[in-house]
């Protein structure tokens, strides 16, 4: 048998080159297997309509140390497009949200002037994460941010700056209201480099009304979009735009429920408002779940105080999330809205009401009768994939 002999200084030489060649192996490996464990970042948007909660529970994970939050982005597409019809723009608002959920803002070249800094983005000091380390140093990376000294102190922070901030979080969230269809939002469902989920919030169609009536002219110029009016600011006093935005939530709801493709399996939720300001634990801690965030108990002294204020003292706030008492505020149509209006409401959204559990009222005695419920219990909605 032919036998090598092996100097000591070779052997030793041999055993270094093994070692090393097992250490970088497990290493590699190690890596391999952290890249397979990292969880994907998750892709969440709101999907609601104007006065319907939706900045409420865009706070509600706004605050959220994992979560990078916009509100309604695609305003800068209707502000520059004005004469456009909300479904011709549908596409254009559908590739802007794209870009934010990967964290590419060059998309907002098209909508902004080449200089510009944060406070060009509309409603920017909503997002704690960009009033928080690391793209502005008022606050803790984990910290309760505060709007009004978000803006005066962190205004002047470059652009450039969101998307470095944008891609170092685990969730990005996008509160929108430029959606009337759910099949518009297929390719972003069917895309493998998202990881998109959708809550869609809903609310009574008497107290979005109601709370439409406090904003009359800062809705004027998205009325005439919905409505198609070639840029004519127009005020809603026949209900078109709220017979269109109910007709929205029935397709959208009815798609998910009956009609949903494959792709859409465990990746939409249904919230109504009322049951939110009800129960704000319980629901709060479902999206929370659905979203795949984990629960933070600092935040629950924040939504016990942003559901039992006593609201804003200016009606200027229109689009101003506060602290106020939320359950009266969802029943505040009831003793504020002429029967004649509820009645006219109630005609052109009777379809969406019926179907998400809003009892209708009769008579001013019905309406103003707060012992008399007019939501219905709370339900388990029932959708195609669950074989239910």
């Amino acid at each position: 048998m032919l036998r090598i002999k092996f100097s000591g200084p070779v052997m030793v030489a041999l055993l270094l080159v093994q070692a090393v060649f097992l250490l970088l192996l497990y290493s590699r490996q190690n890596v391999l297997s952290n890249t397979e464990e990292k969880p994907r970042k998750v892709h969440l948007l709101i999907l609601s309509s104007w006065r319907s909660g939706s900045s409420f529970i865009g706070q509600v994970f706004s605050q959220h140390p994992d979560v990078f939050y916009l509100m309604e982005p695609a305003w800068h597409v209707w502000v520059s497009m004005f004469r456009s019809s909300a479904h011709v723009l549908h596409m254009a608002v559908r590739d802007l949200v794209r870009s934010v959920f990967m964290c590419d803002m060059s998309v907002f070249d098209a909508y902004m002037p080449r200089e510009r800094n944060i406070s060009s983005l509309f409603q920017w000091p909503v997002s704690r994460a960009l009033c928080s380390q690391p793209m502005c140093d008022r606050y803790q990376h984990n910290g309760i941010t505060n709007e009004t000294i978000c803006k005066n102190l962190c205004a002047r922070q470059p652009f450039s700056k969101i998307q470095q901030a944008c891609e170092i979080y685990s969730h990005v969230v996008i509160k929108e209201v430029r959606f009337f269809d759910m099949k518009v939002l297929y390719p972003l469902l069917a895309d493998p480099s998202l990881n998109l989920k959708i809550i869609h919030l809903v609310r009574d169609p008497r107290a979005v009304v109601r709370s439409r009536e406090q904003a009359v002219k800062a809705l004027a110029r998205d009325n005439g979009i919905v409505l198609n009016t070639s840029g004519t600011r127009v005020d809603d006093s026949k209900y078109k735009v709220m017979q269109e935005i109910c007709r929205s939530h029935v397709q959208i709801y009815e798609t998910a429920s009956f009609k949903a493709p494959d792709f859409l399996k465990d990746r939409y939720m249904l919230v109504r408002y009322e049951d939110v300001v009800r129960n704000p634990m319980r629901e709060i801690t479902e999206m929370y779940k659905f979203a795949n965030l984990k629960w933070i108990s600092r935040l629950e002294k924040f939504i016990f105080n942003i559901t039992h204020g006593e609201g804003p003292r200016k009606k200027d706030q229109a689009f101003k999330t506060s602290s106020r008492n939320a359950v009266n505020v969802s029943q505040a149509w009831r003793t504020s809205l002429a029967f004649s209006k509820v009645t006219s409401i109630q005609e052109v959204c009777k379809g969406a009401m019926n179907l998400l559990g809003y009892q209708l009222v009769n008579s001013a005695a019905e309406q103003m009768d707060l012992s008399q419920e007019v939501v219905l219990p709370r339900r388990r909605y029932q959708f195609s994939w669950t074989g239910e």
